[in-house]
């Protein structure tokens, strides 16, 4: 089986955060790989690997980082294949690597989630995926019809909680 998704992280430190958009990928039975590559402490490698991801068919990658976080940019800079920045939360709640990340010079595109945003980051690959794959976009429409009915049952649930002065 052979990755459509590459998840990239700067270190393991920040698995916590990357390990929601690889569980996301695994419920929907798409293939992934995962790996640590720092833009500052492996650069030789992050370089390789940017400009190897498309024709060992990666479709989308998953780049995650925190301060500085140039690891996206990096990667984007060396690949066509579209790239998903995901800031993690580190110093200043993760405003620096937000910043890092989605301030991109043009010709770099980098989707930018917000902080700690991988869950939303192995949606938003999945979407693109789906785009050529009718079974994906058949479990990603299974998915949010079931965020639909976790909100309709959380609601039924509230009107069942009772106060002095609410009227419904």
């Amino acid at each position: 089986m052979n990755p459509l998704v590459s998840i990239i992280m700067g270190s393991t430190s920040d698995l916590p955060v990357m390990e929601k958009a690889a569980k996301f990928l695994d419920e929907m039975g798409i293939s992934f790989e995962m790996n640590a590559l720092s833009a500052h402490r492996t650069p030789g490698e992050v370089e390789e690997f940017a400009l190897r991801a498309s024709e060992r068919g990666i479709k989308v990658i998953i780049a995650g980082a925190g301060m500085a976080a140039a690891l996206p940019g990096v990667i984007a800079a060396n690949t066509t294949v579209p790239v998903i920045g995901v800031p993690i939360k580190g110093m200043l709640d993760g405003l620096d690597a937000l910043l890092s990340i989605v301030q991109m010079p043009p010709g770099i595109p980098v989707a930018t989630m917000g902080v700690n945003g991988a869950l939303n980051a192995a949606i938003l690959a999945s979407e693109m995926l789906a785009l050529a794959d009718d079974g994906i976009a058949s479990k990603l429409q299974a998915y949010k019809t079931g965020l639909k009915q976790k909100i309709v049952k959380a609601n039924a649930e509230l009107a069942d909680v009772k106060y002095t002065h609410k009227t419904n």
